[in-house]
Parts: structure tokens; C-alpha cells; sequence
């Protein structure tokens, strides 16, 4: 239920979506009064969130910066969470917007930083029963180099507070020890760190990649002028916000 519910949520959370919703309802009201109201409503909404200044601002104070790990430290697992790739109508695996997920922790584990990789990541599709993402990204590390004995596979956790707990249960039975390098999107990444300490990890180093705000001068024509693009990227941000009060509410972070 919990599942089914976040789908709904996630919908909810594109402030394109909010538009549309509002235009809609402008058609089926009959009060030209009302009608105003809504049409305004849409254009502000419009407004703020096709802003490239209060995204880029707001962006790039949630996510964490950069980690550096100290020169020739070495620990036993890198912990790679889902969410990088997905599948098509024939079960097909593909890399998606986050595959810079999967180029740090092979990084990672080639430079011998990690002994080995633990993938999370179970099936999200709730219409379908696809492949586990974990089994793709298993083959995509053998692919690259990772032997078998050192890729361990937790292919049931659907969000993030099932990649927490499943993924302490195997650590704990294979008795591999802490601190362990946490890998994911930066702006996922506060979430995430919130989640693993609440699910009892002691010791875990945040590894935030894919970042979406770099650090460049800030352009101030282009931090004015609307971006249409951000109505549907403003999701991300919401949804991690709105995770961490969920999380909160429901005691899982």
C-alpha cells in the first residue's frame, strides 16, 4: 500500500501536472470568477517553477557536496542503490539518467576502494512484473570487470527504506564490517543517509554522484529567462522533500 501510494504522490508532484489539473478545471467552471482565479493561479505556478534561479538555489543547498575519501583507504562494500536504469516492453535492460551512479562505484572498486559492491534494487513497476533491477546491473558489472565473487545481489527493495533494511540483513549475515560507501544521486543522497542511520548503520560514507547543480558563475540572463524544462525536473526535488516528511510521519527515517 505504502508502494502504491508513493506512485500516486510522485504523480502529484510535477508542477506541470499541477497546470494542467488547474487549466482543466478552468475549462469545467462556469464562474467567470472563478475562472480568473485559476487561470492566475496557473500562471504563477508557471512562473516560480520555470524560474532557473529559485531551482538552481534550492538544488544546490539540499545536495551534500563532493566526497573525498582519504588516499589509500579501502573498505569492504560499496552499496550501489537502484533507480539508474530500467527496462522496456521486452525486458531489455537500459541505463538511464543516473548511470553516473554505476560509473562511481565501478570507479570505486577498480581503484580498490571497495572491496566489494552490494546492488539494491528490486522491481518498481507496478503493473508489470519486469526483471529486478539488480539483475541487470549484476551483468553490467561483470561486463566491466567486476568478478562474481565480488558483486552481492539484494534484487526485492522497491524504495529506499526496503534498500536500507534488506541490504543491513545481508551485511550482517556475511559479517562484513563498517564503514561502508554509500552510493547515490546527490540529491537523493540526504534522504538516503537519513533512511540507512535510522535502519542502524553506524557507520556509512555518504558518496553523492550525478550531481545536478555544479558550481559554475551564475548567468544572470539565463536565471531569469523561464525554462519550460523545469516544470517536469522540479519533481526530484519535491519528491525528496516530501520523502523526508513521510519518512518522518511514518518513522523510517
Amino acid at each position: 500500500m505504502f508502494f502504491i501510494a508513493s506512485k500516486i504522490l510522485y504523480f502529484l508532484l510535477i508542477p506541470l501536472n499541477w497546470i494542467i489539473l488547474l487549466l482543466l478545471c478552468g475549462i469545467i467552471i462556469r464562474s467567470n470568477y472563478w475562472k480568473r482565479k485559476i487561470r492566475l493561479a496557473a500562471f504563477i505556478i508557471a512562473i516560480i517553477f520555470s524560474n532557473p534561479l529559485i531551482h538552481n538555489q534550492l538544488s544546490g543547498w539540499w545536495e551534500p557536496p563532493i566526497t573525498k575519501l582519504p588516499a589509500k583507504a579501502q573498505y569492504s562494500v560499496g552499496i550501489l542503490l537502484g533507480g539508474l536504469s530500467m527496462y522496456d516492453s521486452k525486458f531489455n535492460g537500459y541505463f538511464g539518467d543516473n548511470a553516473d551512479r554505476f560509473i562511481q562505484i565501478v570507479n570505486l572498486y577498480h581503484s580498490k576502494e571497495v572491496q566489494k559492491i552490494l546492488i539494491s534494487g528490486g522491481s518498481n513497476n507496478v503493473f508489470s512484473k519486469e526483471p529486478s533491477e539488480a539483475s541487470f546491473l549484476f551483468v553490467q558489472l561483470l561486463r566491466n570487470g567486476v568478478p562474481k565473487e565480488d558483486i552481492i545481489v539484494e534484487s526485492y527493495s522497491r524504495n529506499t527504506f526496503e534498500n536500507a533494511v534488506n541490504s543491513k540483513k545481508i551485511l550482517d549475515t556475511l559479517h562484513l564490517k563498517p564503514p561502508y560507501i554509500l552510493v547515490t544521486s546527490a540529491l537523493h543522497m540526504p534522504r538516503a543517509m537519513m533512511v540507512f542511520k535510522k535502519a542502524g548503520y553506524k557507520d556509512v560514507i555518504p558518496y553523492p554522484c550525478n550531481f545536478q547543480i555544479l558550481d559554475h558563475p551564475i548567468n544572470i540572463l539565463g536565471s531569469i529567462l523561464p525554462d519550460i524544462t523545469l516544470l517536469g525536473r522540479w519533481q526530484y526535488l519535491l519528491k525528496e522533500w516530501i520523502g523526508v516528511i513521510v519518512y518522518k510521519i511514518t518513522n523510517k527515517a
